[in-house]
């Protein structure tokens, strides 16, 4: 059984952001993403399970090959959560901006 994870876990991880970076421009072998990440096989395999939980990849083996497949359009749910927590912030200093010129105005 595959345990689900959240988007933001996914892209919590340095590590995991790296992969994700890599895998935009196309299908890789585990082997090509390993290439020049500094970390071991088996550690890219533990942050691909993370990813491929979180939805955010797709792994197919191919003859003796896992082929791992970056599905980007997970990150819609990332970019409505900012757009989201734009607004709220906005509003909220919107209102601060107000509440300062109020305080301004009546030490004047």
């Amino acid at each position: 059984m595959i345990e689900r994870r959240d988007i933001f876990q996914a892209i919590a991880d340095p590590t995991r952001r790296m992969i994700i970076q890599k895998l935009s421009g196309g299908a890789l072998n585990i082997g090509q993403i390993v290439e020049d990440s500094g970390i071991s096989r088996q550690g890219i395999a533990k942050h691909l399970r993370v990813l491929q939980q979180c939805e955010m990849i797709t792994l197919t083996q191919k003859g003796r090959e896992q082929i791992c497949e970056a599905r980007l359009e997970q990150l819609d749910k990332v970019v409505e959560w900012v757009n989201e927590s734009r607004k709220l912030w906005n509003q909220r200093l919107v209102k601060l901006d107000r509440f300062l010129e109020e305080t301004k105005k009546q030490k004047i």
